[in-house]
């Protein structure tokens, strides 16, 4: 029981130790730790951690080694100070994003490519060999329809007539959609 009463009257000490402290520095605490800070909340937290180191080490504040107030301004200042580099060493923080308003990059499907890839493929082999060697030459090679001519040996009228007939020819066997044909061959 007498434990208790210690216990108690210690309890009581404490708080009107705190309160005192709060009473008498309490202002100059919170207004140098919003001139440190810059922000309100932050110096009411740095003001109460300095109230709970003094409360913490109360052999600090009772000896003759300075004044009470420069003790508890030190102690804000460190904490403050321990904050902004702990802050400081962290990767900043980034909001999170909920999924319905994250932007997701729309990535074409490549099934559709290959699939008229493979279509064109099949529609280019039903050609015959001098038509399938023209759009070769032109499409595929990038050759002028002179070059085309020399490098066949045939006449440039000849390249341009099987040129028209194989894709005129193309254009009935394939049934993608419209540019599809020289989007292909490019």
């Amino acid at each position: 029981m007498a434990g208790a009463r210690s216990g108690a009257r210690r309890s009581a000490a404490d708080e009107a130790l705190i309160r005192t402290l709060y009473e008498q520095h309490g202002g100059a605490l919170l207004a140098y730790a919003i001139r440190l800070t810059g922000d309100r909340a932050a110096a009411e937290d740095a003001v109460q951690e300095t109230l709970i180191r003094a409360w913490r080490n109360p052999e600090a504040l009772t000896n003759a080694r300075g004044s009470v107030r420069g003790w508890l301004l030190t102690v804000e200042r460190n904490l403050i100070t321990d904050r902004f580099r702990a802050k400081a060493s962290r990767p900043a923080e980034v909001a999170e994003v909920s999924e319905a308003t994250a932007t997701v990059p729309v990535e074409r499907d490549h099934a559709d490519t290959v699939v008229e890839a493979l279509v064109m493929t099949e529609a280019l082999e039903q050609l015959s060999p001098e038509h399938r060697a023209v759009l070769h030459s032109i499409y595929f090679q990038r050759l002028s329809v002179a070059e085309a001519a020399e490098q066949l040996g045939v006449p440039a009228g000849t390249v341009k007539s099987r040129a028209h007939y194989a894709l005129r020819a193309l254009k009935r066997s394939y049934p993608g959609r419209p540019g599809t044909l020289k989007e292909a061959a490019a």
